[in-house]
């Protein structure tokens, strides 16, 4: 899987991401740090692929169980105010999800705790917080 990222030069911060043969996705960053706030910063969506996996990985779970959920309304907040400390610091994240029962049916709580349960084997969530990601950055041979 390749993700490629295109940057030019136009006096503006804004990226255009092409995944696969989906549409293109646009990054930037806040203006505070000289941007145009166009699309979600990087931050962004790496703090949103965590709630988006939560949120699916549940939905599979309530799939093969058979329970009545109609839908999830999962929220990410982040606190970022420590992030810049230096290699000791930390990035928090809060998830936060709603979980919708089917009409004329109820999710007790028990259920609701299994569910948190399970959201929290999403791969992204293991990513984040169980394994070593290793980063390698070399420059690619120009293109003909």
């Amino acid at each position: 899987m390749s993700i490629e990222v295109i940057s030019r030069r136009s006096g503006s911060f804004v990226q255009r991401v092409q995944v696969a043969s989906f549409d293109e996705l646009l990054v930037d960053v806040p203006a505070v740090v000289g941007g145009d706030e166009s699309a979600p910063d990087p931050h962004d969506y790496f703090d949103l692929s965590l709630g988006a996996c939560k949120s699916i990985t549940v939905q599979m779970y309530a799939r093969r169980k058979g329970l009545p959920l109609a839908g999830i309304i999962t929220t990410v907040d982040r606190d970022d105010s420590d992030e810049r400390r230096g290699s000791n610091s930390e990035y928090r994240l809060t998830v936060s999800m709603q979980f919708l029962a089917e009409e004329g049916h109820e999710l007790d709580d028990e259920t609701r705790a299994r569910l948190i349960e399970i959201s929290e084997r999403c791969p992204i969530h293991r990513l984040m917080t169980s394994t070593r990601v290793s980063v390698t950055s070399r420059e690619a041979p120009a293109s003909d």
